[in-house]
Formats: structure tokens, sequence, C-alpha cells
């Protein structure tokens, strides 16, 4: 498969990798993707929109993420990377409306990942105008009503539901222009939780080099804004596991009280089962 020859995409970002897009092995990591789909969907022509907008007669409003997903396929690297990212709408409902994304280098697909936006005004979720719905049916998929991946049952949202917490401390450089700490910046929030866990689990002391088990893929939910300043907690659940990866379940909390959660899976590597086990990795 070649991106040039999908029909089923009507949007192109072409990608410049960049050296903050490599992981620890060289190869672009689920964050640097993450980015680029970023990229991409900031890139997507909605004319009609953007007119309506420019106008004045469109309510203020914020684009705010209601879920994303980003997922490894292949290894990309920086050195000769000709980097594409073709974007589509899959479902488009009153408020929001769904991007889905592949992602190709050198012809070869090495990514996917999908996000739901909202349109959020003052008094809360604000109506899809016109304009913009004929700018996203131009951008239709096909089967574009096919049913979006469901949200995490309410459990995951209890603090109790998590076997394992790293704190962390809202820096300023994750604030973003609206004013909350940005959906990327949470992304290598859920890193670091999976790598204080690992490290955890793998008995590892201060100075001992940590291996590379990062997650491979990310589904992220949006439960309410975390903002700056604060000190959190991210929950850490292994909800399954096998010879080669380990699932795992997350959430950010403060005093108690979820603002996301997320699901991820990781390279296994040496990590025992006794230490994948509720309670393993303290």
């Amino acid at each position: 498969m070649t991106p040039i020859s999908d029909p089923a995409f009507q949007a192109r970002a072409d990608i410049q990798v960049r050296q903050g897009d490599l992981g620890r092995n060289g190869c672009v990591s689920t964050i640097g993707m993450a980015r680029w789909l970023e990229d991409a969907r900031l890139q997507v022509k909605l004319p009609r929109f953007e007119r309506l907008v420019g106008a004045g007669e469109f309510d203020p409003f914020q684009i705010v993420l209601v879920s994303q997903g980003v997922e490894l396929l292949a290894p990309a690297h920086r050195e000769g990377t000709n980097t594409q990212v073709y974007t589509g709408v899959r479902r488009i409902g009153r408020s929001s409306f769904t991007f889905e994304h592949e992602v190709f280098a050198d012809n070869k697909r090495v990514g996917c990942g999908e996000a739901t936006v909202l349109l959020l005004g003052t008094a809360g979720p604000l109506a899809l105008p016109d304009e913009l719905i004929e700018d996203l049916t131009a951008l239709d998929m096909p089967d574009a009503s096919r049913t979006v991946v469901n949200r995490p049952d309410a459990e995951r949202h209890e603090r109790d539901h998590y076997a394992y917490f790293t704190p962390l401390r809202a820096r300023i450089g994750d604030v973003d222009s609206n004013q909350h700490v940005n959906f990327i910046a949470l992304a290598t929030w859920y890193d670091e939780a999976v790598a204080a866990f690992t490290s955890a689990a793998l008995g590892l002391g201060k100075g001992d080099l940590l291996p590379d088990l990062s997650p491979s893929s990310y589904r992220i939910n949006y439960v309410s804004e975390v903002t700056y300043p604060g000190d959190y907690e991210i929950g850490v659940l292994v909800a399954a596991f096998d010879a080669d990866s380990v699932h795992y379940e997350l959430g950010i909390f403060l005093d108690g009280t979820c603002l996301g959660v997320a699901d991820a899976v990781g390279t296994r590597g040496d990590l025992s089962a006794g230490s994948l086990a509720p309670g393993g990795a303290r």
C-alpha cells in the first residue's frame, strides 16, 4: 500500500522529521508521531468555516480534544525519510467530529491515529455550523458512519482502580494558548508514569539505565482540564500482558479527582510476571 494510491484520505501533510521526534532508539517515538498528527490536523483546510470565523459570524470558541489515539506500526528514521500524514474525517456529530490519520515514511505505512475534536463555547459545547459540516463532509472517508471506540468504563475514573502511582508537577512550559496543560504534554506524563512503573518493577536504583519499554500506542480520553500550577498523580494498572507486550491502564488525578485516562501498549522486555501482577511494583 502506498500513500499516493489511497483515495480514502483527502488531506495530506508533508512532515519534517525533527530531532525531538526521536526516541532513545533513534527512531521516531510515539510522542513524536503524536506531534505529527497534530501538525497534520493544523494543516487541514476548512475554507468555509475559516471565512465564517474571519467575518465574526460565529461565537467565540475553543477547539478541544475529547480523545486521541496514536500507534507506531513500524520504525521511522530521521535520515532520508520522506514522510506524509494523510487525514480524513471518520465521524461528524452535533458538536464534535473525528479525524483519522495514516502515516507513511518512504511509502511504507509506519503509523496511524485518530482524534475527536469538540467546539467549546463559554456556556458549553457549540453546535457545528453548516459551513464547518460542509468542509468536514468533503473530507469524509468511506464508511464514515463507522462506530468510534467507546469511552472507558466509569471505574477507570476511580483512584482505587490503579495499583501504582507516580507524582508529577505541572510545568509552565506544558501550558498552551487555551491556558491548560497541552494534550501532547499530557501524553509525555503518561510516558513518564510507565517509565517510573517499569523502573520500580525492574528494581532499578539511581543511576541504573532503564531499558526502552516506552509504549508504542496510546488511546487517551480527556475528562477535565489539567491546569498550572498543580501537583498530580498518575495511576498505573497492568490490565494484561503476554510474552512480548504489556497493556497499561493509566489515569491522571488531582486530590482524588480523575482528569484523564489512557490505554497504552508497551514492550515487556525483562519485566517478570511477578512484577506485573497487582502490587508487584511499589
